[in-house]
């Protein structure tokens, strides 16, 4: 399904950034979704993952505690709330859609069942 991510930018280690997934054309009812993140000669990761079929949340275990995953149903839009920012949180963060009622867990720990990424948005954490 087709998201666009938004919110990226440059912050100081400590500083909080939101990221903003928007589905276009679709509605995120039913759906997992999940923000991944790719750094520098890394594989991409999970983050964390909403399945909005039950609410059920997944977060990896680098950002849990700092992070936190939404959803504004009006808006039809999925947000990372970002906290206390550490230079290694610096990668591409890619927001991924399914309707295929996978769970949040296995959405963010299988990042090959994504069958399509955006372009994705850079994320700096650097003093």
């Amino acid at each position: 399904e087709h998201v666009v991510e938004s919110g990226g930018g440059l912050v100081q280690p400590g500083g909080s950034l939101r990221l903003s997934c928007a589905a276009s054309g679709f509605t995120f009812d039913h759906y997992t979704v999940g923000w991944f993140r790719q750094a520098p000669g890394k594989e991409r990761e999970g983050v964390s993952c909403l399945d909005n079929s039950n609410g059920n949340t997944y977060y990896a275990d680098s950002v849990k505690g700092r992070f936190t995953i939404s959803r504004d149903i009006a808006k039809n839009t999925v947000f990372l709330q970002m906290n206390s920012l550490k230079p290694e949180d610096t990668a591409v963060y890619y927001c991924a859609a399914d309707w295929r009622d996978f769970s949040a867990n296995f959405y963010c720990t299988e990042p090959e069942s994504v069958d399509s990424w955006g372009q994705g948005t850079q994320v700096t954490v650097s003093s």
